[in-house]
């Protein structure tokens, strides 16, 4: 036995010196060779373990050491998103590419083993700016070191993420260039020929109707690509996965065409090729398993439907039993978009079932886990997009609650479905502000310089082919590191609550305004519209099939040039009172202030210059405009409406900031800007800053100072890819310029064209100048939806202007210089087209009187204290005489 012991105790001893001997760098292999040998949850901790220890040695770290941890990382991360923890193995990809790039680490594959990968998972949360960014990164490392095999995972991996951030166009054209002109295998021809076919699909919202002339020529060219790319893929024995995909397109497109028998043939196929791949992930196992479950629902047969997200939510979910309930526990879910889109199609079965209390509860699961993704998305434009996939489920959630009061007249469902709505409104908008707020000065900063850079690659990538592709990656690294740096910054407080309106406080403030409220919601399938008065909300509805959509849309078209309505002036007042009835608005009642919140297209709608009744008249100071029956006031959402109670200025506190470029001798000159300038001078106190001072440098030293900012200038809507921007007299500024600025104005006002105009959003609304200074603080502000005229505007701003003046609310000051126009008898007729005056719209609250209520008060108490002090001292002097009568007669 003596023997045995000395020989164990020899060996235990020599793996003490053996361990200590190793340096931290084999430490850490050995630990990550360990874990790859056995990948588990368990052995998962291990590995934390190991790189906590790494981080808190306080040794410098060498740079192979270094290499190691981002080894480990992505290894981790491989085998995390293996088991579905997306947020982790994101959060590793981010560590062991901030590690490598902080310490420019080299002689290890960053792209194929983080880069390209990570841009993928962004994808799939729907964090696209991420996505796009850390892809065109690679893209330029593989072209750097002419890696060509790389570059073509880009051109895919890049395509997929504009197919899902919307940006189809890109999409179909950067595949269409690459096929032509690169010299690519068959297996990369055919997956990019596959993705083609997605990105055609994807350009079209629906399917073409049957007597559609090119639906044919359509549907063949989308067949093609797909059938092609079979062909190509089917000589490469390990593409099973790919080929079962261009199957899989090819059923879905035949689904959408309701040629069920033909897309069952090809799902089959698809089937006989993804079950052979060797390999699958439960997440791609769950992912064919909903495409399966789409398709049967399709056909109506709910139970294999059914059937079918049952097998995903077990293979998906630790521990799911469906013994209990069909749904699972909340607790239990985390960010897995899989699960998202099958909730929301178990609530489609439920409520297919006539199960619809049973499909709310589903699709506030799917709230859930959409709430989980939002966490985790930095950007703006990545969040914004993700609110489309939310608004489709808060339609069907609403309608749900409509069809709740119908049958149980509750007026909590209406409350409830209007608590949607309202949480659909202007979200990104909401989110910033209330950052504003609470975040700490470190995470302003972060949020402030990554917009900065944001920003420098919108401006470099405006120039087209001239594009310096050199400063873009710059500004992207940049962007990169201060965005990884931001999450680590928030990762101690990833929770957010939904924010509920109070809807009593609600009703106060309405009442206490003299105002009615009137809220839309642009659905894919209808309009939604909520009427707030006499302290309840009432829902109702139209179709927003074409048929409706074209009535608002032939409204709209009048204000596109300024001779639309003057040329047919009759038709004008025909289709401006079929909208006004479309759009059921509040009759005139005893309030004169009306609220109203617009969804989509609506944004871009002059609710006042809507024809509440129809006549022959082609006098426009008789027609019947709504401007009539109401002071009417826009907001974001109600939640901003009830915010910004607190919002009251008084006259003395008014002065203002003007900028007026003016432009004097050149083909911007704006003649009629000065006009406007000096008549604002004769009404308001402030700085003026005309021609050469109207600088952008001198605008944001000096904002902060005013409580109104008044700009006269020009200003672009811009397009698609070209964002909104306005002009100073040094530089063009676009609208995410001026998101940090800091303001706090009581009154913006936007005297150029198409500051209210933008790429638009529904719910959160058109990307225009007047949302840059909304970001920047501007609570209450006066814009345009249009090319304004240079002579209209100046003389509009000058009445607006007298009634502020005169201590009227901003309201009732916009409706009113509207008034005074219509009735100005040095204006001619043609003048008075709602094109020249309704073009200005009001976001912002009721003020309460200004100065002029307050002298009227003090004014009344005044008199009121003196008659009383006269009447005391009559009565004092009579109660004297009275009681001396000899005095009195001296």
């Amino acid at each position: 036995m003596k023997p045995i012991f000395i020989t164990l105790l020899l060996l235990l001893l020599s793996q003490i010196c053996f361990s200590q001997s190793q340096s931290l760098e084999d430490k850490i292999y050995n630990a990550v060779d360990s874990f790859v040998a056995q990948p588990s949850a368990e052995n998962l901790k291990s590995l934390n373990i190991t790189e906590i220890n790494f981080w808190k040695n306080p040794k410098p770290k060498t740079k192979d050491e270094l290499l190691a941890i981002v080894i480990l990382n992505c290894n981790k991360a491989y085998y995390e998103n293996q088991l579905n923890q997306l947020q982790s193995a994101i959060s590793s990809y981010e560590k062991a590419w901030k590690t490598y790039q902080k310490y420019k680490l080299n002689n290890y594959d960053i792209v194929e083993f983080c880069l390209k990968p990570l841009g993928n998972l962004y994808t799939i949360i729907g964090d696209y700016d991420n996505a796009e960014n850390t892809i065109k990164q690679y893209y330029y490392i593989a072209t750097q070191q002419k890696n060509q095999a790389q570059q073509y995972a880009a051109v895919l991996n890049l395509s997929n993420a504009y197919q899902n951030s919307g940006k189809i166009d890109l999409a179909i054209d950067l595949l269409e260039k690459t096929i032509k002109t690169e010299k690519l295998s068959q297996t990369q021809k055919g997956i990019l020929l596959n993705n083609l076919g997605n990105s055609y699909v994807l350009s079209y919202k629906k399917p073409f109707p049957p007597t559609f002339p090119l639906r044919n020529i359509f549907f063949e060219k989308l067949e093609s690509c797909y059938k092609d790319a079979i062909q190509l893929l089917q000589a490469d024995k390990t593409q099973t996965e790919t080929l079962a995909n261009s199957y899989r397109n090819l059923a879905s497109l035949n689904s959408q065409w309701q040629k069920f028998e033909l897309a069952n043939s090809y799902f089959e196929k698809a089937k006989n090729y993804f079950y052979t791949t060797p390999n699958l992930s439960s997440r791609k196992i769950a992912q064919f398993k909903f495409e399966e479950a789409s398709l049967l629902f399709q056909q109506q047969n709910l139970k294999g439907s059914a059937s079918a997200l049952t097998a995903i939510f077990k293979l998906l979910i630790p521990n799911y039993s469906n013994k209990k309930s069909l749904l699972p526990n909340q607790k239990s879910l985390y960010t897995e978009t899989t699960l998202l889109d099958a909730l929301d199609l178990q609530a489609a079965i439920l409520s297919k079932q006539n199960q619809p209390k049973k499909a709310l509860e589903a699709y506030q699961l799917a709230f859930h886990i959409e709430e989980l993704l939002a966490n985790m998305i930095i950007y703006e434009n990545s969040k914004i997009i993700n609110q489309n996939r939310v608004r489709l489920r808060t339609e069907k959630c609403i309608a749900i609650y409509d069809l709740l009061y119908q049958k149980e007249q509750k007026q909590s469902y209406i409350e409830a479905a209007f608590q949607l709505a309202e949480h659909s409104k202007s979200g990104v908008l909401k989110s910033h502000l209330s950052q504003n707020k609470t975040a700490s000065r470190k995470e302003k900063l972060h949020i402030e310089q990554l917009q900065k850079w944001s920003n420098v690659i919108l401006k470099e990538q405006q120039k087209g082919e001239l594009a310096n592709i050199v400063k873009i990656n710059e500004a992207i690294e940049k962007q990169n590191g201060l965005m990884l740096s931001l999450k680590k910054i928030r990762s101690e407080n990833t929770d957010s609550e939904k924010e509920t309106i109070d809807i009593k406080a609600l009703f106060t403030k309405l009442e206490k305004d003299k105002a009615m409220m009137i809220e839309y919601f642009s659905g894919f399938e209808k309009m939604y519209f909520f009427t707030l008065s006499d302290k309840k909300i009432y829902l109702h509805s139209f179709s927003n099939n074409a048929h409706s959509s074209v009535k608002i849309f032939q409204f709209i078209d009048y204000f596109s040039n300024s001779n639309s309505i003057i040329d047919n002036i009759k038709d004008f007042n025909h289709y401006g009172e079929i909208a006004y009835d479309l759009l059921q608005l509040p009759k005139n009642s005893n309030y004169k202030n009306l609220i109203i919140i617009p969804d989509g297209i609506l944004n871009f709608l002059p609710f006042e210059a809507l024809i509440t009744q129809e006549s022959n008249t082609t006098n426009f100071a008789q027609m019947h405009f709504m401007l009539n029956d109401f002071n009417i006031a826009y907001e974001n959402s109600a939640q901003f409406y009830l915010s910004f109670d607190k919002l009251r200025m008084t006259n003395k506190n008014k002065n203002v900031l003007g900028i007026f470029p003016i432009f004097e001798k050149t083909p911007l000159e704006l003649s009629y800007s000065k006009n406007e300038m000096q008549s604002i001078q004769q009404n308001f106190k402030g700085k003026y800053l005309a021609n050469t001072n109207a600088t952008f440098e001198n605008f944001k030293n000096n904002a902060a100072n005013y409580s109104i900012l008044h700009l006269s200038t020009h200003a672009d809507a811009g397009d698609i890819v070209t964002p909104a921007s306005i002009k100073f007299y040094d530089q063009d500024i676009l609208y995410s310029e001026l998101y940090y600025l800091n303001l706090k104005p009581d009154l913006v006002v936007l005297s150029a064209c198409e500051t209210g105009i933008g790429k638009l959003y529904k719910g959160e609304g058109s990307m225009s100048i007047a949302r840059g200074f909304q970001f920047s603080g501007a609570k209450n502000l006066l814009f345009s939806l249009w090319k304004v005229n240079d002579y209209t505007t100046s003389v509009f701003m000058d009445s607006f202007y007298q009634h502020i003046k005169n201590g009227e609310s901003y309201i009732e000051a916009n409706a009113n210089a509207k008034r005074d126009f219509l009735k100005n008898p040095e204006i001619s007729n043609a003048k008075k087209s709602p094109y020249y005056w309704s073009a200005f719209v009001y976001y912002g609250t009721i003020e309460q009187k200004g100065n002029n209520t307050l002298f009227y008060v003090y004014f009344i108490l005044g008199i009121v204290t003196a008659i009383a002090l006269i009447w005391l001292l009559i009565r004092y002097r009579n109660e004297k005489l009275a009681r001396n009568p000899k005095k009195g007669k001296l």
